[in-house]
C-alpha cells in the first residue's frame, strides 16, 4: 500500500497577502453559510435488525463503530428525491426564494443515473430557472469539495446564490451479504445555501480550504463494476463487482493520518491555535476515528459534533447532514471558528475553517 505524502507544507498567505489570514484578499467578498437543511428517510435499521441480516452482534457494532441505526431510503427515494428536499429546507432556512439561487452543485457517489446529473434532477424537482447545475464525486470528501468550489465562482463569478448539496443512497450499492461493510453506511441528504456577502472587513464566513487526493490508493475503498473499466455482464454482477469494497484496516489508518494533517494544514494556514477552534464538524464515518483525531490535534471530544450513532456513514451527505444540526443545536455560536474536515474514497480528504457570522 502506498501511503500518501501529506506532510507539513510551510504556511503561506494565499494570493500573495502576507498579513491575510483569511484565505482571500481584502478585496474579495465574504461567502457565508446562509441556510442549511437536511432530509432522513423514514426507515430505521437498527443494530439488532442488522443480526437478523448477517452474523453480527449489537454490542460489536457499537463498541467498533459508534453506530447504533441508520436510515435507509425507500423503493421510490433517490438522491435526487432525497436532494431536493434537502434544498427546500436549506433554501427556506436561509430566507431566499427558489429564483434567487444561481447555481447548484452536487456531491454524490450514488447519481440516480450516470447521467444527466443529481443536480439537474434536483433543478427540475425546484422549478429552478436554467442556472448551472452539476456534479462532483469525491465520496465522503465531497461535500468540503464542491462547498470549495461553489465559494471560489461566488467571490470571482457573477453568482450571488449558490445550493451545495451531498446527497447518497448507499443502501443501493451495499453488499448486505458482508458484514464488514453492510454496518456502516446509511442514506440520506444534507444542503446548504452559500451567499456572497459584504461581510468581509469582518473575517466572516469561509475563511479558508485545504483539499487534497491520493489516487495510489483508490483500491482501499471503491466500487469495481459499473463504470467503463468493469461494465455490467452476467459475471460482474455475480461476482458482486457492483457493491461497495472497503479494506477497513487500511482506511482507518489512512483517515486518521489525513484528517489530521489537514487540520493541522489549515490551522497553520491562517495562523491560528486548535484552542482557537470552537467546535469541529468531522465526517462521520466511525467514532475511533473521531476520537483518535481529537487526541492527536489535543481537542475535547466535547468540541465535535457527533451524529453517526443515529445515521452512521452517509458519505456525501456526512457532513452537511452534521453541519445542519449543528447550527440548528446552537454549536456553532456567532463570532466563533469551526473547522470541516472528512476524508473518502479516492483516498481524498478536506478541511475547511470558516467563522461564524
Amino acid at each position: 500500500m502506498n501511503t500518501p505524502d501529506i506532510s507539513p507544507a510551510t504556511p503561506f498567505s494565499p494570493k500573495g497577502q502576507t498579513e491575510n489570514t483569511s484565505g482571500k484578499t481584502p478585496s474579495e467578498p465574504s461567502v457565508v453559510i446562509s441556510g442549511t437543511g437536511q432530509y432522513l428517510p423514514s426507515k430505521v435499521l437498527t443494530n439488532s435488525d442488522l443480526t437478523k441480516i448477517v452474523d453480527t452482534n449489537e454490542e460489536w457494532i457499537l463498541t467498533r463503530t459508534g453506530i447504533s441505526e441508520r436510515r435507509i431510503a425507500g423503493p421510490t427515494e433517490t438522491s435526487g428525491t432525497m436532494a431536493a428536499e434537502a434544498a427546500r429546507m436549506a433554501i427556506a432556512n436561509s430566507s431566499l426564494q427558489v429564483e434567487d439561487i444561481d447555481l447548484v452543485i452536487v456531491a454524490t457517489i450514488t447519481p440516480d443515473q450516470p447521467f444527466p446529473s443529481t443536480a439537474c434532477h434536483v433543478q427540475t424537482a425546484l422549478g429552478m430557472r436554467p442556472i448551472a447545475a452539476f456534479d462532483v464525486e469525491a465520496a465522503c470528501s465531497g461535500f468540503l469539495y464542491i462547498l470549495d468550489i461553489a465559494t471560489a465562482m461566488l467571490r470571482n463569478g457573477p453568482y450571488r446564490h449558490a445550493l451545495i448539496i451531498g446527497t447518497e443512497k448507499l443502501s443501493a450499492i451495499t453488499d448486505w451479504q458482508d458484514r464488514s461493510t453492510c454496518i456502516l453506511f446509511g442514506d440520506g441528504a444534507g444542503a446548504a445555501v452559500l451567499s456572497r456577502s459584504s461581510l468581509h472587513k469582518k473575517k466572516t464566513g469561509i475563511l479558508d480550504t485545504t483539499l487534497g487526493a491520493d489516487g495510489a490508493n483508490g483500491h482501499i475503498l471503491q466500487m469495481p463494476g459499473g463504470g467503463c473499466r468493469v461494465p455490467a455482464t452476467p459475471d460482474s454482477v455475480s461476482s458482486r463487482q457492483h457493491f461497495l469494497k472497503m479494506n477497513g484496516r487500511e482506511v482507518f489508518k489512512l483517515a486518521v493520518k489525513v484528517m489530521e494533517q489537514a487540520s493541522l494544514d489549515i490551522l497553520a494556514r491562517n495562523h491560528l491555535q486548535a484552542e482557537q477552534i470552537h467546535s469541529i464538524i468531522p465526517h462521520q464515518a466511525n467514532i475511533r476515528i473521531i476520537e483518535m483525531l481529537a487526541s492527536r490535534l489535543k481537542i475535547p471530544m466535547e468540541r465535535f459534533f457527533i451524529n453517526l450513532d443515529q445515521y452512521g456513514n452517509t458519505s456525501a451527505a456526512s457532513i452537511p447532514i452534521a453541519l445542519h444540526e449543528a447550527r440548528e443545536n446552537g454549536f456553532c455560536p456567532s463570532g466563533t471558528n469551526s473547522i470541516l474536515v472528512g476524508f473518502g474514497a479516492g483516498l481524498t480528504w478536506g478541511a475547511t475553517l470558516l467563522r461564524w457570522p
